[in-house]
């Protein structure tokens, strides 16, 4: 157990690693929509070579192709890579400029606040869970530190309105992990889901860097430097060590190690190797403290009281959204 909780926080600082890498690479080629597509092509080839050697994964697309013709997932919830090309272009429009640190303090509040309105939706594979006192505290308690965060920020004149794009990534992960929680449970396979979401964020990213490349052109060169490419190596690495983990630790328990380790590990990259010369304020450090508090907070019902999922539910909740 022990060595399993380490190793979801290491696979939570892939996270944070994947937002400077993808931030870096937008820089160097003055286009962010490029280095998003980088990153979520790349991964989509690899699955698309793993797949050639999975057999359960190819089972698995053909169940999900059954369950939308009989109606038992909608057909938009084969579309949670769009918030996935969201997410990585968010890191390269945002988190070169916000630093990373503060950059994963917004979308863990995002998350939070998406978490608990979609659980109170019931849009995950677990159905509807009430909203309780515990869940809304935590989700004030994200926004204070947000509020907390940017106030250290504001001498350094960090545009306010940059910090919307990665909350709305963190509330379009939260969507994103429960319309995906959604496939594999009709795929029988987290590797299929996974297939799905880079496969249509791929497709979603091509449109819009055609579009930008239309009007302001393609970078006139690329970095030659080998590390700012490996981003969709990194997203394909935690998302699969993720799957594995989760029958080990449990959701709840994954999610905190998750985000443990992206926050600890956002703030050792800003520390080492900083993007800008903006230090890293005290307000900024307590600010992803309290983030971490939120999501802790926001989940204290569910650490207490074991949830067990309803398949009658689960049945449920799919007619309703469809």
């Amino acid at each position: 157990m022990w060595v399993a909780i380490i190793l979801a926080v290491v696979f939570g600082g892939g996270v944070a690693l994947q937002s400077r890498v993808n931030g870096q690479l937008a820089a160097a080629i003055d286009d962010p929509y490029t280095a998003a597509l980088i990153s979520f092509g790349s991964g989509l080839v690899i699955l698309l070579v793993v797949l050639a050697f999975w057999r359960p994964g190819r089972a698995g697309i053909a169940r999900v192709r059954d369950g939308l013709r009989a109606g038992r997932i909608a057909w938009w919830m084969v579309l949670g890579g769009l918030a996935g090309a969201w997410f990585v272009t968010t890191q390269g429009l945002s988190a070169g400029v916000l630093g990373v640190a503060l950059f994963t303090v917004a979308i863990v509040a995002g998350q939070t606040v998406g978490g608990i309105v979609f659980d109170l939706m019931g849009l995950g594979p677990g159905g509807r869970r009430p909203l309780t006192i515990m869940r809304v505290l935590g989700a004030l308690i994200a926004v204070a530190a947000i509020s907390w965060a940017v106030s250290a920020q504001l001498v350094h004149e960090v545009p306010l309105l940059l910090m919307l794009l990665p909350f709305l990534a963190g509330v379009g992960a939260a969507w994103q992990q429960a319309v995906n929680g959604r496939v594999k449970v009709e795929a029988g396979s987290a590797f299929t889901a996974t297939l799905f979401n880079f496969a249509v964020g791929t497709t979603a990213l091509v449109i819009v860097a055609l579009v930008h490349a239309g009007i302001a052109g393609w970078p006139s060169s690329m970095p030659t430097e080998p590390w700012l490419y490996i981003g969709g190596a990194i997203g394909c690495v935690f998302i699969a060590g993720q799957a594995v983990l989760v029958r080990v630790v449990g959701v709840l328990l994954l999610a905190l190690c998750g985000v443990a380790g992206q926050l600890a590990a956002a703030l050792a990259l800003d520390l080492l190797l900083p993007t800008s010369e903006r230090p890293i304020d005290p307000a900024t450090i307590g600010g992803t403290v309290l983030a971490v508090v939120a999501v802790v907070v926001a989940s204290i019902r569910w650490t207490r009281h074991k949830h067990v999922a309803d398949p009658s539910a689960d049945g449920a909740a799919v007619s309703r959204a469809s």
